[in-house]
């Protein structure tokens, strides 16, 4: 998920609130879930676009339900989420990404989840983590994201790599050897600075050990693991393995084709791309997982469906959530989207559980790991994005960097 730029002033939200005053839940309170009534949904990105199509066919076997989905981009769903949750106006449903949902379930406006129907073990543990919040659960995990490595294959053979790098000293050795010997101009790609370069940190620090917040929700980024983390983050730009020029915006697909930056780290996604755009790549390059520094460890991102507080089809709200979060309808989503089930019995059974490639989105998640959810996490992780940075542009050590981030994260945590 990209995120949207830090809220605004709250004159300029409340502004803007006015403006979805229509887009909130409609009919009377408590209306039953076999009533006739119309529950409106929000959902972001390519997942708006899609949901649209599977509405119209939970329709047909609810007729009583007319389930109006309204796409929004990821670049504004933050400014109209804070908008219309400040004037109340939230819709019935509401998609919520992995770093939003703390922030507003502390606002007070999504319903809990009822945990005697949504059951935890049914979903990967750091899927359901991302839904909860302060010792509840606000979210119902509906896909997953983690990130594995890319890689050239063909390359790796010209360079002598006869397997993937399993861990991050051979991930830093292979680099090495696609400059040195296949002609790559970088071995690695990773991001050098910009909103959520944390994300492309996550599997280095996880991977070490380390974490922006613990399980008790005290801040720990400036931890000896997170420290060692950084510096090896940091050794592949001071080693000249990895640009640290590029740009947000950066689309790695392009140099992982002409085979100017042979491994990156990406989210399943890239697999269609990769496929649609460069036909003729199919059988030079794999997928591997994270190598390991302590273990193999990457990050879960994803989003979660969650219902407004304030909407009268909280029954019926909760029957769509359920229709798309059990493993027939994950399944379903997948074929559509493509998008890795947080239901892990929908891995059981088609592609999803046949399909070697499949199976090591699905071993990386097992490990996967999210950092608990706060009000305040966007600001956050913002926090770290600019340590990364003074260590990557050589203006600071990892030490210092994150001793600063620490510093300014203690005083956000809640």
């Amino acid at each position: 998920m990209n995120r949207a730029a830090a809220t605004g002033s709250l004159a300029l939200t409340l502004a803007s609130a006015l403006t979805l005053t229509a887009c909130g839940g409609s009919g009377g309170a408590g209306v039953a879930a076999d009533a006739e009534q119309t529950l409106t949904v929000w959902a972001m990105g390519t997942e708006g676009e899609k949901l649209g199509d599977v509405a119209e066919e939970y329709e047909k076997t609810h007729p009583h339900v007319t389930v109006k989905v309204t796409p929004i981009g990821w670049d504004v769903a933050h400014q109209k989420l804070v908008a219309a949750g400040a004037a109340g106006k939230l819709p019935d449903v509401v998609q919520m990404g992995g770093t939003y949902l703390g922030e507003f379930a502390d606002m007070g406006v999504l319903e809990p989840v009822d945990t005697k129907k949504f059951k935890e073990k049914d979903f990967f543990p750091a899927a359901w983590q991302q839904g909860s919040y302060d010792g509840k659960t606000y979210g119902v995990p509906w896909y997953v994201d983690t990130r594995v490595l890319f890689y050239r294959t063909d390359l790796a053979e010209k360079a002598g790599i006869k397997k993937a790098p399993a861990t991050m000293a051979e991930l830093q050795s292979a680099a090495a050897a696609y400059q040195e010997k296949a002609g790559s101009k970088w071995g690695l790609s990773i991001q050098p600075r910009g909103l959520d370069t944390v994300q492309s940190f996550y599997p280095f620090l996880f991977s070490a050990g380390g974490a922006i917040i613990d399980d008790d929700g005290k801040a720990v980024v400036n931890s000896p693991s997170a420290v060692q983390a950084l510096e090896n983050y940091g050794s592949f730009f001071e080693k000249d393995l990895s640009d640290k020029g590029v740009q947000p915006g950066y689309d790695v697909t392009k140099d992982f084709n002409t085979g100017t930056v042979p491994m990156f780290f990406g989210g399943p996604w890239i697999t269609g791309l990769l496929d649609d755009n460069y036909p003729d790549l199919k059988g030079k390059w794999a997928i591997a997982p994270v190598p390991a520094d302590r273990s193999s460890v990457s990050m879960a991102g994803g989003s979660s469906l969650a219902v407004s507080a304030d909407s009268d089809h909280k029954a019926a709200a909760e029957e769509f959530i359920s229709s798309l979060t059990d493993a027939e309808g994950q399944a379903d989503w997948f074929e559509r989207t493509k998008d890795l089930p947080a239901n892990t019995a929908a891995w059981k059974s088609g592609d999803l559980a046949g399909d070697p490639a499949l199976q090591i989105w699905r071993k990386q998640m097992d490990t996967a790991e999210s950092t608990p959810s706060q009000a305040k996490l966007t600001e956050i992780t913002s926090k770290v994005d600019a340590a990364i940075e003074s260590v990557t542009q050589g203006k600071s050590t990892a030490k210092a960097a994150l001793d600063k981030a620490q510093s300014e994260i203690e005083g956000l945590v809640q």
